[in-house]
């Protein structure tokens, strides 16, 4: 039996699935790469031809109808069901060179990235691979907008607007001189200590610094202190090397130090009731990640140490 010629098509439930899971058409055209009035136009087109009211539009965003929620509900399965058709027919096309595209926050791409790829390409030889380096806020800004097929971060939630699977875990570590003043007493600090020293952190956006500041904040109450004396550096080796001269508590990943720490050039300051472990994960936009993405994430997730 044909369908019916009122059948809405993909892209404009696909559409309206991202209205739903993001809360307002201006995001959901940002997360599709059109401008908010041809979204608008696509959503309206779809309500005509279905015949029923989906959205409610407000000041602060769009709400489904009772009609909507049914909908939404529908058309994922529908969804999802076109896009292992697309995926497939892709796969099977004989001019199609394979092709990955990842975002990876700093620590990642430095120090787990590069394992992770070999073991794709054993798998993949002819695969083509790009590779662009970012904090994790920036890396997730990538892939909402398509030009990343999936991306790994490490803050402490996960961004709205994206799957995600956790693929392993880092932990922070607090490293100073070991002629530092602190260093002679590692063992007996604060959280409150923290807050008159010259911490060396890396930039807003970076999953080292979010989960640095919300360990911080959770230890003293629920409030995030104000940091007058830290100092904004652009990359873990600034902040290894400031710290190295003496300069300041350099808030790392602890695999940026380890080999500083084993030598005893710097020295690890422990500091009661911080919780610096953070999950590393692996995000996507939309319900399932591409055949190659998924792959990656599945070797990054069994390379975790047990």
């Amino acid at each position: 039996m044909p369908l019916p010629t009122w059948t809405p098509d993909l892209p404009a439930l696909d559409l309206l699935l991202s209205v739903a899971e993001l809360g307002s058409v201006g995001r959901a055209a940002k997360a599709h790469r059109v401008s908010q009035p041809s979204a608008s136009a696509r959503l309206a087109r779809l309500e005509r031809q279905l015949g029923v009211s989906l959205l409610v539009r407000g000041a602060r965003g769009s709400t489904l109808t009772p009609a909507g929620e049914a909908v939404v509900a529908w058309a994922r399965a529908v969804v999802d069901e076109a896009r292992a058709l697309t995926d497939g027919v892709l796969a099977l096309r004989a001019d199609r060179g394979a092709r990955l595209r990842i975002a990876a926050s700093l620590t990642i791409a430095e120090y787990l990235m590069p394992l992770w790829l070999l073991a794709l390409r054993r798998a993949n030889p002819d695969l083509e691979v790009a590779v662009t380096v970012e904090n994790s806020h920036d890396v997730s800004d990538r892939v909402r907008s398509g030009t990343a097929d999936v991306g790994f971060i490490e803050t402490p939630t996960v961004p709205p607007g994206l799957s995600a699977r956790q693929v392993g875990e880092d932990r922070l570590a607090l490293a100073v001189a070991h002629d530092y003043p602190l260093a002679a007493r590692a063992r007996g600090i604060r959280a409150r200590d923290l807050l008159d020293q010259p911490l060396l952190l890396r930039e807003p956006g970076s999953g080292t610094r979010d989960t640095f500041l919300a360990a911080l904040t959770a230890t003293l109450g629920g409030r995030e202190p104000a940091l007058p004396y830290a100092t904004e550096l652009g990359s873990t080796t600034t902040i290894v090397a400031t710290a190295l001269a003496g300069g300041g508590i350099a808030v790392v990943s602890a695999r940026a130090v380890s080999t500083e720490l084993d030598d005893g050039r710097l020295v690890e300051l422990a500091v009661a009731a911080l919780q610096l472990t953070r999950p590393l994960h692996a995000v996507w936009l939309g319900q399932r990640p591409t055949g190659l993405a998924f792959e990656l994430m599945s070797i990054a997730a069994q390379s975790r140490p047990h």
